[in-house]
C-alpha cells in the first residue's frame, strides 16, 4: 500500500446503548492487524466532558489511563489490549475537548476573523484529530468509535464529520453499524426491524452503512442475513453475525467466520495479505479448555446501580485476572465482595476463606473503608493471597500501621484528615490544586519508572530493576513513616528512582505466601498474551 495513502474505518451503534461497539472496534482492529497493517484506534466520547477523570464509575464505568495520563474511556483499555499497543491522548476525545480547543482558537485569534460556527468548525476540529492521530501512530488504517447510538442529538456532530470524510475520500472510507436484533419473548426468530430503522436514521444524516455487525443472542441465519440486507441496502455478505460470547477474545474469530477482514480490504481497495491469528487462537483454545475454577474475590464499592456497572467499574482488573488465570490453564471465577457488607456485619468476614485469593482494587472516599481494612487484615492474619491496586496498597499500609506497627489510629488524610498517624498523605504539590478545587488536574497521572529490591516477590515476578508503571491517585505513603514501618516488617520493594515515592510494598515470603500491593495501576497494562507479572505471581499462588 502506498505510505501516503490512510484508510478510516468509523463504528457506530444502533437500536440500543452497550450493544458492545468498544471489543467490535477492537475486535476490527485486531483481525486487519493480523493482516500485517498497521492499525491504530481512536474514541470519540458524547459527553461535554473534556476528559472523564471526573466521570462516577458506576454511571460511566472505569476511567481508563494512558501512558501519557490521559484520563479516558474504559474502551481505550480494551484497543490496547487487543491492539497491544500504547497510545496516547491524540486517540481519544470529547465533545468538551473539542469545543474548548475551537473557542481556544477563536479567542486567540485562529480563525483569522471569520464566523465561526458549530458547522462546519467542529466536525472539521474532529476531522483534524483523526488524521493528526493517523500520522502521529503511523497508521495504515484507522478505526474510529462514536460513542452513543445514532438517532442521539449527542452525536449528530460527529455523524457530520462521517458524511464530510466520506465526501472528500469516498474510497478511504467505511461506516460499520453495530445494531442489536432482538429476541422477543424467546421466540426463535430474530427481529430486523430495529436494526432498519437505525439504518434509516443514519440515512437522515446523509450516510449509508458499508457493513453490519448484527449483535444478537445467536449466530444470524441466512433468512434474516438476506432480509437485513434486502431493506438496508448493501449486500449479504456485508452483514456479519456478531452472537453472544463466552469470551471477548473470541469476537475477532467469530468475526472472521463471515470473511469479515475479507470484505473490509476489498471495499477499502486494499491488497489481500495473507493472515496470522495463530497466537490469538491458541489463547482462545486455552480459554475454552481450562475447566479447573480458581476463585478470586474482589472487594468493591461501586454497587451504585447493581453489579453490571460494577463490573464496568473495574473491567481492567476482571481482564487481567483473567489473562493470569487463563495462562495457568485456570477457569477465572469472579465474585464481588461490597467492602460496607464487613462493616455492618463483621462475622460475614469468615467467608474470604472460601477463596483462593483476594483483590482490593483502586478507589477514591471514605465509603467501605474499614470494610476494605477488615478483608486486608483478615487476609494478612490467616496467609490468603493478597493483591492491593492503588488505594488497595494505601489501606494495606494503613492496616499494618494500626495492627503491626502499634499506630492504633494511624490513617490516609483523605477519609481523616485529622488522624495522628498520617501513613498515607496527599502529595504536596497538588495541596494547592486542591484548594482551588482543580480536582481535574491534581492527580499522579500516567507512564512513572519504580526501581525494584532484589530479593522479593516484585523482582522475582518482573525480573527487572528499573520497571515502568501507570498510575492513578493523588496520596501517597507518607515518607516520614517509611523506616518505621520497615523495622515492623513491611518490605517496600518498589519505589521511585529517588526513593522518595514508595511503589510496591509486600510482606516477606516467610510471614505470608503472597501479600502485594502497589500503588500504581498494574491492570492497565495487563494484555491477553502477557499477563501481568503482578497478577500472573498472585494466580500461580492462588493455585497452591
Amino acid at each position: 500500500m502506498p505510505k501516503n495513502i490512510k484508510k478510516y474505518i468509523f463504528v457506530v451503534g444502533g437500536v440500543m446503548s452497550g450493544v458492545g461497539k468498544g471489543v467490535a472496534a477492537a475486535s476490527i482492529g485486531k483481525i486487519l492487524q493480523s493482516r500485517g497493517f498497521e492499525v491504530t484506534a481512536i474514541k470519540i466520547d458524547p459527553y461535554v466532558n473534556v476528559d472523564a477523570g471526573t466521570m462516577n464509575p458506576t454511571e460511566h464505568g472505569e476511567v481508563f489511563v494512558l501512558d501519557d495520563g490521559m484520563e479516558c474511556d474504559q474502551d481505550m483499555g480494551n484497543y490496547e489490549r487487543f491492539l497491544d499497543r500504547d497510545l496516547t491522548r491524540d486517540n481519544y476525545m470529547t465533545t468538551g475537548s473539542i469545543y474548548q480547543a475551537v473557542i481556544n482558537r477563536e479567542r486567540n485569534l485562529g480563525y483569522g476573523g471569520k464566523c465561526v460556527e458549530v458547522v462546519p468548525h467542529i466536525p472539521l476540529e474532529v476531522l483534524s484529530r483523526i488524521e493528526k492521530a493517523a500520522e502521529k501512530n503511523k497508521a495504515d488504517i484507522t478505526i474510529i468509535e462514536i460513542g452513543g447510538t445514532v438517532g442521539e442529538y449527542q452525536n449528530i456532530l460527529f455523524l457530520e464529520a462521517i458524511r464530510m470524510l466520506k465526501i472528500k475520500k469516498p474510497d478511504d472510507v467505511l461506516l460499520v453499524l453495530v445494531s442489536y436484533l432482538p429476541l422477543q419473548n424467546n421466540q426463535s426468530e430474530l427481529k430486523t426491524k430495529p436494526t432498519q430503522y437505525a439504518v434509516r436514521t443514519l440515512n437522515s444524516a446523509g450516510l449509508q452503512p458499508d457493513i453490519i455487525l448484527a449483535r444478537a443472542t445467536a449466530f444470524l441465519d441466512k433468512k434474516r442475513k438476506e432480509k437485513i440486507a434486502f431493506n438496508c441496502n448493501l449486500p449479504e455478505e456485508n452483514v456479519i453475525s456478531a452472537p453472544d460470547v463466552e469470551s471477548i477474545y473470541e469476537i475477532p474469530l467469530n468475526f472472521e467466520k463471515d470473511n469479515l477482514s475479507a470484505v473490509l480490504l476489498e471495499k477499502l481497495k486494499l491488497k489481500f495479505k495473507k493472515q496470522d491469528l495463530r497466537n490469538w487462537r491458541r489463547f482462545v483454545s486455552g480459554i475454552r479448555r481450562a475447566k479447573k475454577p480458581i476463585k478470586i474475590g474482589i472487594v468493591g464499592k461501586y454497587f451504585g446501580t447493581g453489579e453490571f456497572v460494577l463490573a464496568d467499574s473495574y473491567v481492567s482488573v476482571i481482564e487481567a485476572v483473567k489473562h493470569a488465570a487463563y495462562h495457568s490453564n485456570r477457569k477465572p471465577v469472579i465474585q464481588w465482595l461490597n467492602a460496607e457488607t464487613y462493616e455492618v456485619k463483621p462475622h460475614k468476614i469468615k467467608e474470604l476463606g472460601e477463596f483462593d485469593g483476594i483483590i482490593v482494587p483502586g478507589g477514591f472516599g471514605g465509603r467501605g473503608v474499614e470494610g476494605k481494612i477488615a478483608v486486608i487484615n483478615y487476609c494478612r492474619r490467616n496467609k490468603i493471597p493478597f493483591l492491593g491496586l492503588c488505594y488497595g496498597m494505601q489501606l494495606a499500609v494503613v492496616e499494618f500501621s494500626r495492627n503491626v506497627a502499634g499506630l492504633k489510629k494511624a490513617h490516609t488524610t483523605e477519609v481523616n484528615p485529622e488522624t495522628p498517624y498520617p501513613v498515607i498523605d496527599i502529595l504536596p504539590e497538588q495541596k494547592q490544586k486542591l484548594a482551588k478545587k482543580d480536582y481535574g488536574g491534581s492527580m499522579r497521572l500516567g507512564v512513572y519508572p519504580a526501581s525494584l529490591k532484589k530479593g522479593t516477590i516484585a523482582y522475582a515476578a518482573y525480573k527487572e530493576y528499573l520497571i515502568s508503571e501507570k498510575h492513578r491517585h493523588r496520596y501517597e505513603v507518607n515518607p516520614d513513616y517509611v523506616k518505621r514501618l520497615e523495622k515492623k516488617g513491611i518490605i517496600f520493594s518498589g519505589f521511585s528512582p529517588d526513593r522518595q515515592l514508595m511503589e510496591i510494598m509486600e510482606l516477606p515470603v516467610k510471614n505470608h505466601p503472597f501479600f502485594v500491593a502497589s500503588q500504581f495501576h498494574p491492570e492497565f497494562k495487563s494484555r491477553p498474551l502477557k499477563p501481568h507479572p503482578l497478577f500472573r505471581e498472585f494466580i500461580k499462588t492462588a493455585l497452591n
